[in-house]
């Protein structure tokens, strides 16, 4: 499945344990009406745009946030060793489950309709305009002399996503452990960027690195918002991406009306108009249009107005193919590390014999 975004961009700041105003400034934390975000960089737009209709509401009059985006897993760690937040936006279940361990978030996070998801989207192959290496499916890409660009499993949620996708076009399509291990070696053989955010990764691509990049849909169709970018293709097989939000245990009081209205049809609302997939829908990335007060027209930026959301022939979920929807199934086997930051998983190994270092 290929599809050409019209001239795209992205934004290529990333605002990594700063601060930010959305909605307002960030005066006043003090006073039960301010809410501190802490997430992963690829949500950022999306969250800035719920913020500013939740302070539309009743419940958000006069609250202000304050913000922080960064790569996954590094914010998750920063929330750990102190950073202020009250409610935690990641890329993957296993990074609020850090805060669960460290006994500030509470360990029914996940327990509710949604699961703990708060925003989904694909994993798709952004290429350069008019896919010059015809670049059709997961295959490939490890071709001699294919560049990818992805971001770094070790510091970005999002990296995990592209790599477990990856693995599953061999796991689920028949083909053993050792044909997939194989497979992922030469894809990380092929990096030319291996970037520390799925934000990063999308950068690096806009400046020119690589052929293909391995990125989330939403940052695509956000490229294509924002005035600069690529083509992409979703393959046959890929990944439904699933993104955790939860408020922490001494959030301030308001936070838990932020997550409400972010799972509210106004807040998925917001979520479909900068690119993600909604979460209020039976069907794994399906798109409810009406529970979402749209048409698919109304998603700019998207390749095709009437159809911007795809379905995909198959279509993974962590929970259906994996193992289980906590990460349990396949952290370890694919991303381990031992005590001494030595790589044990599958993928993390894959990286290590590539030689291949952050950029």
């Amino acid at each position: 499945m290929k599809i050409k975004v019209a001239a795209a961009g992205v934004a290529a700041g990333v605002l990594a344990l700063g601060l930010a105003a959305c909605g307002g400034d960030a005066d006043g934390a003090d006073d039960g009406k301010t809410v501190s975000i802490v997430g992963f960089a690829v949500p950022e737009a999306a969250n800035k745009a719920i913020a500013e209709e939740f302070t539309k509401t009743d419940a958000g009059d006069g609250v202000k946030f304050k913000t922080s985006y960064g790569p996954s897993g590094d914010q998750s760690r920063a929330v750990a060793d102190g950073l202020d937040a009250d409610y935690v936006h990641f890329s993957v279940a296993t990074d609020v489950d850090r805060l669960v361990e460290a006994d500030l978030v509470d360990p029914a996070w996940n327990q509710g309709e949604n699961k703990g998801i708060v925003s989904t989207s694909v994993v798709v192959l952004g290429v350069r305009e008019g896919n010059p290496l015809d670049i059709q499916g997961w295959d490939d890409l490890v071709k001699p002399g294919v560049g990818i660009v992805t971001a770094n499993p070790a510091s970005s949620g999002a990296a995990r996503w592209n790599a477990l996708a990856a693995w599953g076009h061999i796991t689920e399509n028949g083909g053993s452990d050792e044909e997939a291990t194989e497979f992922v070696d030469k894809l990380f053989a092929n990096v030319v960027s291996l970037a520390n955010s799925g934000r990063d990764a999308t950068t690096s691509f806009l400046q020119g690195n690589g052929d293909v990049l391995l990125a989330y849909e939403n940052e695509a169709i956000l490229a294509a918002q924002n005035g600069e970018g690529f083509d992409y293709v979703i393959p046959e097989t890929t990944l439904l991406i699933e993104n955790p939000g939860a408020v922490l245990k001494d959030a301030s009081p308001v936070a838990q009306d932020w997550l409400d209205f972010v799972l509210s049809e106004e807040g998925q609302r917001q979520f479909a108009l900068t690119g993600f997939r909604p979460v209020n829908t039976a069907e794994p990335g399906a798109v409810d249009w009406a529970a979402v007060g749209l048409e698919p027209g109304d998603i700019e930026g998207a390749p095709d107005p009437e159809d911007p959301f795809p379905a995909v022939p198959n279509l993974l979920t962590l929970e259906g193919n994996f193992g289980g929807g906590d990460w349990s199934g396949v952290a370890d086997k694919l991303f381990g590390t031992g005590e001494d930051g030595d790589p044990l998983g599958i993928v993390t190994e894959a990286i290590a014999k590539s030689g291949k270092a952050s950029s």
